[in-house]
């Protein structure tokens, strides 16, 4: 099977070739097409990862471009982070496909929107498979295409509009620092070839300093890509493409790019000390920096979507602190327990037809079905035991204190208090208590919403248990098999850490129901008592109002400073030297009057002169 893994990005891209061209005729039922060409997807994407349990890492490439003696390939590899990755994106996308048949029901422009998931869908997996770094780059781009797209789907909302364009142009930002890290390792290899590119940092013919300039670089694509500070405000603004976009990008797919491209080219980074401190600090900073914006945030999806970004941070800090299967682990995990979350809201939006939680509550007698989804999800991302975010949330905290990182793994366990609290402060107000806002019809949504969520949930719990201290680390073993750069399968640290992990979770959870489940404690207590610090989070620490004031006010008075040199000075001079050849052309033509003895005379001048230079110079020129 694994000898034809091509093909797996290819049904999706059929779906997207399909409907563009057909999709008008077929209207609603080109979800069908979707689901059906996603779903064969999924199964060879499964046959390959059960392939790949027993087999060798295989890869087949041909040679794409030879420019002088260079020669550039293309084609496919299949080894342990990619097979599992395909599993993931293709899963995830099918009940992404399934859910949206009953979400985006109505929708105008339905056959358009399953195009559109096509085309991402078909972008990350390529980008999966890709075996060198020239071709991760192309569909690197494309997978932005694909959720500038979708994220403005309501192209007609001027805030859809301007959340594309955040993304496409934020993400590009990272974009550049991941193309001169490409181009500078293929002038010290001479390739962008993953194996060679580690073969050369193995055999150390590339200089400490350029390992971590490289390396450095690519996690800015990486930054970009996955949100992280200061590249991550155009995450939460992707919440205005439809909620199933949503579960598609900051789960399992766009935002996950940037942790696998880490992953990918690991043997790099832990080849340089400085790269690998970078990762963590920055991944440490990013989780906690998200999660006290989410504490306070009204919007649904806004929470969920601040704490997409610290949960990246979260894989960024297990990568950086040399917890390769950690990050790869929690990579899997949150894909399904976010996506399920992200579901759940959407079913909840489709339900009361509003994303402010302030104008939710009591919706738990009334969604049977999505509440304890809900529930189920939000006990997972808050590391609450025997679900799986518990056991990946603590390997990353056991891979930081092993590493030594002290003050980041403080950092993660204060984010990991956040995580409980908000998450529950968001169940709270949404599930529990009495209806704020008298909504005329709430009722659940239909099976194939509901369908896709109870997968997800079932995952969200059991999927934990694939590598945990208890019942052994086979996860792990597999990833790292054969590649000691990678770090040991399992990690041991001290049992203190699971019970700190579990105790900072419970007290989260146990602040967030005194407050808005009991409301024995004051919700309104941060903005009285400290009504500064609540402005800064609720305002998300003004980093937009930042931007705003210096980086985009800069290059906007670049830009009319750029105008005026075109439209003065380039423009002038090349008005000038027209107006000259226009005033040579008009002499010219006064000479051009039709008249033969004009001609003769002008003729007979020019001869005369040249017989005249030719006499003073003696019959030659020089």
């Amino acid at each position: 099977m694994m000898e034809n893994a091509w093909i797996i990005p290819l049904f999706p891209l059929i779906s997207f070739l399909f409907l563009l061209v057909f999709g008008k005729q077929m209207k609603e039922s080109s979800a069908y097409i979707g689901m059906l060409l996603t779903f064969t997807s999924f199964v060879y994407s499964l046959l390959v990862l059960f392939e790949r349990f027993s087999a060798p890492t295989y890869k087949a490439e041909g040679t794409w471009l030879t420019i002088g003696d260079v020669q550039l390939t293309a084609g496919f590899e299949v080894n342990q982070l990619n097979a599992l990755m395909l599993v993931i994106v293709s899963l995830v996308s099918f009940l992404v496909h399934m859910y949206s048949k009953g979400y985006m029901h109505g929708d105008e422009r339905f056959p358009v929107f399953y195009a559109y998931l096509g085309l991402f869908t078909f972008a990350m997996l390529g980008l999966v498979l890709s075996p060198n770094l020239l071709q991760t780059y192309i569909f690197w781009e494309l997978v932005g295409v694909g959720s500038f797209l979708l994220i403005g789907f309501y192209f007609y909302k001027e805030e859809a509009r301007a959340a594309a364009k955040k993304a496409f142009i934020m993400t590009r930002i990272g974009d550049v620092g991941l193309l001169i890290g490409m181009i500078l390792l293929f002038w010290q290899v001479g390739s962008f070839e993953y194996d060679e590119i580690f073969l050369a940092v193995e055999a150390e013919s590339i200089s400490a300093g350029m390992i971590t300039l490289t390396a450095i670089l690519i996690f800015v694509g990486a930054v970009g890509k996955s949100g992280q500070f200061p590249l991550h405000t155009w995450l939460p603004d992707a919440m205005e493409g439809p909620t199933p976009v949503s579960a598609l990008i900051h789960a399992a797919t766009m935002v996950a790019a940037g942790v696998y491209l880490v992953a990918a080219t690991y043997p790099l980074f832990a080849a340089s000390e400085t790269a690998l401190l970078t990762v963590a600090t920055v991944g440490a900073l990013t989780a906690i920096f998200a999660a006290s914006i989410g504490l306070v945030q009204k919007d649904i999806k806004r929470v969920l979507a601040y704490s997409t970004v610290s949960q990246l941070g979260y894989m960024m800090l297990a990568l950086g602190s040399a917890g390769y299967v950690a990050g790869v682990f929690h990579l899997m995990t949150h894909a399904f327990f976010k996506a399920l979350l992200f579901l759940a809201a959407g079913s909840v939006i489709h339900a009361v037809h509003t994303q402010n939680i302030e104008e939710m509550g009591g919706l738990w007698k009334k969604l049977r079905i999505t509440g304890p989804l809900f529930l189920i999800g939000t006990l997972a991302i808050s590391g609450v035991p025997l679900f799986s975010g518990f056991f990946s949330k603590d390997e990353i905290l056991v891979a930081t204190w092993e590493r030594g990182n002290y003050g980041l793994f403080w950092l993660a366990v204060i984010a990991a208090f956040f995580t409980a609290f908000y998450m529950f402060r968001l169940f709270f107000m949404v599930f529990t208590g009495e209806a704020r806002v008298e909504h005329k019809i709430v009722h659940e949504s239909p099976r194939l919403m509901t369908i896709p969520m109870i997968v997800l949930g079932v995952l969200a719990v059991g999927v934990g248990y694939v590598n945990t201290p208890w019942f052994g680390s086979f996860l792990g073993d597999w990833l790292t098999e054969d590649s000691p750069a990678l770090g040991k399968g399992h990690i041991e640290g001290p049992a203190w850490i699971m019970v700190v992990a579990t105790v900072v979770s419970l007290l989260g959870i146990l602040v967030a129901y005194l407050m808005y489940g009991k409301k024995s404690i004051r919700r309104d207590w941060l903005s009285s008592r400290a009504p500064i610090a609540y402005n800064v989070l609720y305002n998300k620490y003004y980093v937009d109002e930042f931007y705003q004031l210096t980086i985009i006010k800069a290059v906007r008075v670049f830009s009319l400073f750029l105008k005026y040199i075109d439209r003065y000075l380039v423009g002038g001079i090349v008005s000038g030297v027209t107006a000259a050849i226009q005033g040579i052309g008009k002499i010219g033509s006064k000479f051009q009057d039709g008249q033969v003895q004009t001609y003769a005379s002008v003729a007979f001048v020019g001869l005369a002169v040249v017989i005249v230079i030719l006499a003073l110079t003696g019959g030659y020129f020089g």
